[in-house]
């Protein structure tokens, strides 16, 4: 008599699928991130340190150094996303964590950098091309109701590159995340990652003032306040990730 074999079960494709959160979320979001930080500072800090120095490095080279940064900052994002899920998870972190992205995935991850350069770079494109025609220069009247603003060009050029990027940022902000973590093909993490944040605009942008705000006055003691920044804001984005993504 013939047996039957044995056939598996068919394994779920994960989507991405996200959750719309409160606004005030992302204050547990950054508190999570400190936290995170004090429990390993020293492999943090190290991992930090070491990551702004090779960004450094390669951002020296003209254009190609620059280029070269963003489709590696993907990688290194996978990399710090690794070190927060094993802080997370109860493990003890290793310097070589940050390197998880070039170990796994890495060539879906420098596609999401290939992706977000291209954005980026075109959105600065753009930028060049309307001051350098001269279609947007000397100053604008804008008219709000009875009330009139003068503007520079500077400003408005400013305010369209800003506007721009936003749906590419959304778009690369999880995805380092969903490629590393959940086997997610370029194209379909950058989906999720912009669905997810466009889900939750609100908190995400509050999220992002905070950052912006903190960035700023971690770049004023020649730099060095980003060895601190870094570590903190990686555990903050892992715990949105994880409040968005898994609910928990």
């Amino acid at each position: 008599m013939n047996e039957i074999p044995e056939t598996s079960a068919p394994v779920a494709v994960y989507r991405g699928e996200s959750r719309e959160i409160d606004p005030g979320a992302c204050f547990h979001w950054l508190r999570r991130g400190w936290l995170m930080f004090m429990v390993n500072p020293g492999i943090l800090i190290g991992c930090s340190t070491l990551l702004l120095v090779m960004l450094m490095a390669i951002g020296i080279v003209p254009i190609f150094g620059q280029i070269a940064a963003h489709l590696l900052l993907p990688l290194f994002g996978a990399g710090m996303i690794r070190i927060c899920q094993r802080i997370d998870q109860g493990e003890q972190p290793e310097i070589p964590d940050l390197f998880a992205g070039f170990r796994h995935n890495a060539g879906q991850l420098v596609m999401v950098g290939l992706y977000f350069a291209m954005g980026i770079f075109g959105i600065a494109f753009i930028a060049f091309l309307l001051v350098s025609t001269g279609l947007l220069s000397g100053t604008i009247i804008a008219r709000i109701g009875s009330m009139s603003f003068e503007l520079s060009a500077g400003f408005i050029v400013g305010l369209i590159v800003i506007l721009l990027s936003m749906p590419v940022i959304m778009a690369t902000w999880y995805a380092p995340a969903m490629v590393l973590l959940h086997e997610m093909k370029p194209q379909d993490a950058m989906r999720a990652s912009f669905l997810a944040g466009a889900r939750n605009f609100v908190p995400m942008l509050i999220f992002a003032t905070f950052l912006i705000v903190a960035l700023f006055f971690a770049m004023l003691p020649a730099f060095l306040g980003l060895v601190l920044f870094v570590p903190v804001v990686s555990g903050a984005v892992y715990a949105s990730y994880r409040d968005i993504f898994t609910g928990n």
